[in-house]
């Protein structure tokens, strides 16, 4: 079974890789390895070396903490239970497809939709 640690990372490393509109195989290819392995990561089937997270973080241009990040600690929950969003907001697909929409529009049109959206939240 694999850890909880390595299931994290292969999902951040999914997460990023495809925010960033990357394919398993491309990436596979900076990193100099076979794109199954990049399957075996993003399912935690594998875990990632040191030196392959680092070389992965650099491909995918962010530092090597962020794999880690929203990483839970000995039985803390995060987020309140009531909270409408969930703890783990990256696995969802809509608002995974949201993000990356929303950073495909042109930066001054996103920023009057950022504030919309704020306004809307606060009269809901």
């Amino acid at each position: 079974m694999a850890h909880k640690v390595d299931v994290h990372v292969g999902k951040r490393i999914r997460q990023r890789r495809w925010l960033t509109g990357m394919t398993q195989q491309k990436l596979a290819e900076l990193v100099g390895i076979k794109f199954q392995q990049i399957q075996k990561y993003e399912t935690g089937a594998n875990r990632v070396s040191a030196s392959r997270l680092w070389d992965i973080a650099d491909a995918l241009d962010v530092q090597v903490s962020f794999f880690f990040e929203g990483l839970k600690t000995e039985g803390v929950e995060e987020g309140a239970a009531n909270d409408p969003i969930p703890v783990d907001l990256m696995s969802d697909k809509e608002a995974m497809d949201l993000v990356r929409s929303y950073y495909s529009i042109p930066e001054n049109q996103r920023r009057r939709l950022f504030e919309l959206a704020r306004v809307l939240s606060d009269v809901a």
